[in-house]
């Protein structure tokens, strides 16, 4: 019996480690093919050959900064050169640079804003042409409970919620080619990142999800995984009816 993915090809960006990794390796299980985008080249081929070896498919890992346009168009020509297609795109890839607004930089807004946006918009604009040669596609933005506002996040946040909107639009304009955009919004997942942002606080990673979680209704942080099982959904041909919607996962109900 052949798998939902079974033919199709990914680009998951920013797909090294973290919910890009877990996606990857998600869409693998189904049977895409997988192309991993990251800044971190080094990072993406070593996760490519993981998922190669375990799971039997095509992967390639691939040195890219999302918020240049010339970068993008040519992995993407690059992606289905090699693999043959580009049908589903994970547009993963995002920094943080937090800080509250009296003290937040010029800098950090632009390159939050360039990773975030400016990259979904440019990974966005090229993969759609290949989906449209096949009247096919699946676009899934990253984005966060944060775009309902948090705390020393107003880069990120609005960052977040442009996504949303983002994705929204471009279901709008691509649905007649047969292509779904949706986004999913994670709750307070367990990761290198929120790790990090922990210790930036002086607090110890563990406690801090321990705490976290408290907060959460099902009791518990989130895992990769359940991030990467919903848009494994979102990129199925069972999702076919599914477009323009923003998901928030994050064990209770938020929007």
């Amino acid at each position: 019996m052949a798998k939902r993915a079974e033919g199709r090809v990914a680009l998951v960006t920013g797909g090294a480690r973290g919910i890009g990794a877990a996606t990857a390796e998600r869409l693998a299980e189904d049977g895409a093919a997988i192309a991993i985008g990251d800044l971190d080249g080094n990072g993406a081929e070593a996760t490519a050959r993981q998922i190669a070896e375990r799971y039997g498919v095509k992967a390639v890992g691939l040195k890219v900064n999302v918020a240049s346009a010339a970068e993008v168009e040519a992995v993407v020509g690059e992606i289905a050169a090699r693999l043959g297609s580009l049908d589903i795109l994970v547009n993963n890839a995002g920094i943080t640079r937090d800080n509250l607004v009296h003290k937040m930089t010029d800098d950090d807004w632009d390159s939050v804003a360039a990773v975030h946006l400016k990259g979904a918009f440019l990974c966005s604009r090229a993969a759609q042409r290949e989906m449209v040669k096949r009247n096919w596609g699946r676009i899934v933005n990253l984005s966060s409970v944060s775009a309902l506002g948090n705390r020393g996040q107003t880069n990120y946040s609005t960052a977040k919620a442009g996504l949303q909107g983002m994705a929204k639009t471009l279901a709008i304009e691509l649905g007649r080619y047969g292509i779904t955009a949706n986004a999913v919004a994670p709750g307070f997942i367990d990761t290198e990142m929120t790790r990090a942002t922990a210790i930036r606080l002086g607090r110890d990673p563990e406690e801090w999800k321990e705490e976290r979680a408290r907060e959460i209704p099902v009791r518990r942080a989130g895992v990769p995984r359940d991030i990467a099982n919903v848009i494994a959904f979102l990129c199925s041909d069972e999702a076919s009816f599914v477009s323009g919607q923003v998901i928030y996962v994050a064990g209770g109900p938020r929007g």
